[in-house]
């Protein structure tokens, strides 16, 4: 039996699962967000594909390892988010809204270090707009 259990943990640690993204809270102008980091090129790639909800006041922070203009689109993801592009400095650049299922290109308008996607109107909701500076950077995890 204890040989049985072993061998199906072994199994469960080896099946390539992946656990969450770290989660980091981050305040943007006077507002919380708790933010999900998307540090490696694969949960760059996932992001927030699938999901059919985020929690109110959360998202996922996607963190580059170059300083460029960055785009990002909705293939597979299911809810309609915005995304502020965010330069190393913490300077929201600018905020788009995107569709779910959107192949569309959604794109920094000069060079980012992140992008922070929440659910769709959270940036417009609260009247953070380019220029809005972004605290709490400096405890995420340097990029992969």
């Amino acid at each position: 039996m204890t040989r049985r259990l072993f061998c199906l943990l072994w199994i469960a640690l080896c099946s390539g699962a992946q656990a969450a993204p770290p989660a980091v809270d981050l305040a943007v102008g006077m507002y919380r967000v708790k933010v999900e980091v998307a540090r490696t090129q694969s949960a760059r790639m996932t992001g927030l594909m699938h999901r059919t909800e985020i929690p109110a006041d959360s998202g996922m922070l996607f963190v580059f390892p170059q300083v460029q203009t960055h785009c990002m689109w909705m293939r597979n993801t299911l809810i309609p988010l915005s995304v502020a592009f965010i330069d190393a400095q913490g300077v929201v650049i600018n905020i788009a809204d995107m569709t779910p299922h959107d192949e569309t290109s959604h794109c920094a308008t000069r060079p980012a270090r992140y992008a922070l996607e929440t659910n769709a109107g959270w940036f417009a909701s609260r009247k953070l707009t380019a220029g809005a500076k972004v605290a709490g950077l400096e405890r995420i995890p340097a990029p992969e």
